[in-house]
């Protein structure tokens, strides 16, 4: 499913301070890599908030991507929140991401309003010579 194009204008979701189109936006696109896992990791969220699974599918590492990717159409990513980084870098092969990614709804949610926080810390590493996602740490 490709996502509804935003506004040029739009802030990024990923809480950068610039606009989609000339953020994560350009990263979904395929005009620019992540060159860390950090932002490969804001770039994720931002697939999420913008419901582009189809770069989700992309991002992640061939051996753990599972048979099909998918967010609750009733969920709206509201804010992220990066805690903590290791490795990553341009010339690092492995990093982590500790984050926090809150939203609001969700089919199991009573109340579509509250806050809800999904908090992970997250394994990446350099596959073809690009950042993926593995997956998260216990």
């Amino acid at each position: 499913m490709t996502p509804p194009p935003l506004d040029p204008g739009t802030p990024c979701p990923c809480g950068r301070p610039a606009t989609y189109d000339a953020c994560c936006g350009r990263i979904h696109r395929g005009d620019a890599p992540a060159t860390t896992a950090e932002a490969l990791m804001r770039s994720r969220y931002s697939a999420f908030a913008v419901g582009d699974m189809a770069y989700l599918a992309h991002s992640w590492h061939p051996d753990t991507t599972p048979r099909r990717i998918h967010d609750d159409p009733t969920r709206r990513w509201t804010r992220l929140d990066v805690l903590a980084t290791t490795g990553g870098g341009m010339l690092d092969q492995e990093g982590t991401v500790e984050f926090e990614a809150h939203h609001t709804g969700g089919s199991e949610d009573d109340d579509p309003t509250a806050d809800h926080v999904v908090h992970e810390i997250s394994t990446f590493t350099r596959h073809d010579g690009r950042w993926v996602y593995v997956g998260r740490r216990p």
